[in-house]
């Protein structure tokens, strides 16, 4: 039986090289966008897509909103630096988004992460207390000159959250209008998860401390797993750039989707 394939050069390319093509880009670059694969590989969109599902089936890679990611183990977490310039545009764009829901006068949990380290400029003017985990927050709080406190407890190197039973009891003692977390992964039937299951158990908690609660997530943590269970979706509203297929989140929680 004849496989599916693409020319390219004048040379068929049979669908097995050009999903090692598609891999292999993947591993140098970490993240690659549709346009770029359709390039590299001299395919249509619609095999590209195609070539795309195939491969998430397999587990070998995620989509990801205009385009294809490696797929990260269930406990593997990136670091602060690591993360700050994946999707730096789309997290900005969701963190003005959610600033705008900070009201004068209001108490909130300000979570480690850099989605929601990029709220930070946009709470300048506004009358509140922050509470945060989140080391890497500190001096742009101050600089902004939010008040604030931070939470004690043990530091995670890799994230600069601060995370333990410390920190948990230290959060207790607060009571929330508002809190704002980062997340990992965001999928329909095992909702929020994180791969550290002490910085779950922070996250956990100040969702049951706060009024109104929110996650923070770009359209690359839609349909992931990492290794501990957050909350089920319902537990917070989400705030996120993510457009594709979010009809069937909005069936079991509120969603904020921020315009391109």
């Amino acid at each position: 039986m004849m496989k599916l394939g693409i020319k390219r050069g004048g040379d068929f390319v049979l669908t097995p090289e050009r999903h090692q093509l598609i891999l292999e880009l993947l591993h140098n670059k970490t993240t690659v966008k549709l346009k770029e694969l359709v390039e590299e590989t001299q395919a249509s969109d619609s095999t590209v897509r195609r070539d795309l599902d195939q491969l998430e089936q397999a587990g070998q890679l995620r989509r990801i909103h205009g385009g294809a990611s490696l797929r990260q183990s269930a406990s593997e977490e990136p670091s602060m630096s690591e993360k700050a310039t994946v999707h730096y545009q789309d997290k900005s764009r969701i963190a003005a988004e959610a600033a705008k829901l900070v009201r004068d006068g209001d108490c909130i949990f300000l979570d480690a992460g850099t989605t929601t380290f990029e709220m930070i400029p946009h709470l300048r003017d506004k009358n509140l207390i922050v509470v945060t985990n989140g080391l890497s927050h500190l001096e742009a709080l101050t600089e902004h000159h939010v008040p604030t406190y931070v939470v004690g407890g043990f530091v995670k190197q890799k994230t600069r959250a601060v995370i333990g039973s410390g920190a948990i009891t230290n959060l207790e003692q607060y009571r929330f209008d508002k809190c704002f977390l980062g997340i990992n992964g965001i999928h329909d039937e095992d909702g929020y998860t994180t791969p550290d299951p002490e910085e779950a158990a922070v996250k956990r908690t100040a969702l049951a401390l706060s009024l109104d609660r929110y996650v923070l997530g770009d359209a690359s943590k839609f349909n992931e797993i990492t290794f501990v269970k957050v909350a089920d979706l319902a537990e917070a509203t989400i705030i996120t750039n993510h457009h594709d297929h979010i009809e069937h989140y909005r069936t079991k929680t509120q969603v904020k989707a921020v315009r391109p």
